[in-house]
């Protein structure tokens, strides 16, 4: 690897894989670094990718074969200092993208053993990670995907990373005052007061992508193969609103809004995400200087996301029944939400906006894979955050759902008449 290279931790991820293609295919030499951890977490909790995906060296084979473009891999845990700091000395890299932590607010909130695992992995090995630059790269960029739920649900506009105080007739520009929302959101605000720290201190520069919630699974580079698929997470533990959606809608199941929903959130479509990336990577910030960008397109409701599908669904004369379920989380229904985002705008985002069309897409990708989808895992949530994991968190694989008309009918029919029944003791 070459002094100009860039390294993609959590190369095996569902962004991490869209990314490193990404950087590849726009002449950027890659090398991929995974513990390969999300697939045992997958294990331990029952649950895994609606879309197949192959393995590491498979997946750098078939894009080698199909582009000419070669992706280095290792496979590395970057709570190993020793591995990390040897990494980060052969290679010394231009620049290193940070997406290798446990990213899922549910599974920090199952139980002591998840929470304390959740901030020892991703806060230790980025500390790890730190402390290699500053022995070994201390130019290089890092970019660390942070995350939009770091701040809260304010009452005031949420700005890019800082906010400037008058108080008692003086100013600062200080942090935004951050209120994290799981055990999860919490270590990745400790990953972000480091990440400043060190470049304070020890003279490094880095991009904190504050990122809202990611929806799709298609770009440009993973599009060419089916082989080269990222993943596609929908259950409870690792899924998405609008993915839970989706295949929801895709098998005729109604949509299970959490509380009210008025949750209001960025979002993002993927080809934005590793968009993002690429004009961070392509303009850097000063030695020294940490920066932080907002990382959504547009912000919506829990409950008009739920509408939008509806209406896709609509427009194919197919109807689509929303229902409510007790909120998990322990967060606000209602509340003010406008958080600024536009840093990545000014620097040339084009943003690839949430339409009927997309949602439908989305959809179709569902029904292809439909055998694969265990309608159990969207009945109800199987983490709370005051009790933490229910008795069915956890569940052994495989659990296949085999899909042939007359069975599919009736799964179907089993799940939402289970809910509904849910529902109504409920009331």
């Amino acid at each position: 690897m070459s002094r100009g290279s860039v390294v993609v931790l959590g190369v095996d991820g569902y962004l991490g894989w869209a990314t490193a293609l990404h950087l590849s295919a726009h002449g950027h030499q890659v090398l991929g670094i995974d513990s390969l951890v999300r697939r045992r977490w997958d294990r331990e909790c029952g649950t895994r990718s609606l879309i197949p995906i192959r393995s590491m060296p498979q997946r750098i084979k078939l894009w080698q074969k199909l582009t000419g473009r070669t992706i280095a891999w290792q496979r590395l845990d970057l709570c190993n200092a020793a591995a990390v700091t040897e990494m980060v000395r052969q290679v010394r890299p231009a620049a290193l993208i940070h997406f290798a932590e446990q990213r899922s607010a549910p599974f920090s909130m199952i139980d002591r053993p998840h929470a304390v695992m959740t901030q020892v992995n991703n806060l230790v090995g980025t500390l790890n990670l730190l402390f290699a630059l500053r022995d070994h790269a201390p130019n290089a960029h890092l970019i660390k995907l942070g995350t939009m739920g770091e701040y809260g649900t304010p009452n005031i506009d949420i700005e890019e990373g800082f906010l400037t105080i008058s108080h008692n007739g003086r100013q600062d520009r200080l942090p935004f005052p951050m209120q994290p929302g799981s055990f999860y959101h919490l270590s990745k605000l400790h990953d972000s007061h480091n990440i400043q720290f060190a470049g304070r201190v020890w003279g490094l520069r880095a991009t904190d992508l504050h990122q809202g919630v990611v929806y799709g699974s298609q770009t440009d580079e993973v599009a060419i193969h089916p082989g080269l698929a990222t993943r596609f997470d929908y259950d409870a533990i690792w899924g998405t609103v609008l993915n839970r959606f989706c295949v929801q809608a895709a098998l005729g199941l109604p949509l299970t809004v959490y509380g009210k929903g008025g949750q209001t959130r960025g979002f993002l479509d993927i080809r934005d995400t590793v968009a993002c990336v690429r004009l961070a990577l392509d303009n850097p910030p000063a030695q020294g200087e940490y920066r932080v960008f907002n990382q959504f397109t547009e912000q919506f409701s829990v409950k008009a996301l739920a509408g939008k599908v509806r209406e896709a669904r609509a427009a194919h004369g197919l109807e689509t029944e929303i229902v409510h379920l007790a909120n998990p989380r322990v967060e606000r229904e209602a509340h003010y939400y406008n958080a600024k985002h536009q840093k990545l705008l000014d620097l040339g985002l084009q943003p690839h906006l949430l339409g009927d069309t997309l949602i439908e897409s989305v959809i179709e990708l569902v029904q292809r894979y439909a055998g694969r989808v265990d309608p159990v895992e969207l009945e109800q949530p199987n983490v709370d955050w005051r009790r933490g994991g229910t008795a069915g968190w956890t569940k052994p694989l495989p659990r296949p759902v085999v899909v042939m008309s007359g069975a599919r009918r009736e799964r179907r029919a089993a799940a939402a008449e289970r809910l509904r029944a849910g529902i109504d003791q409920r009331r």
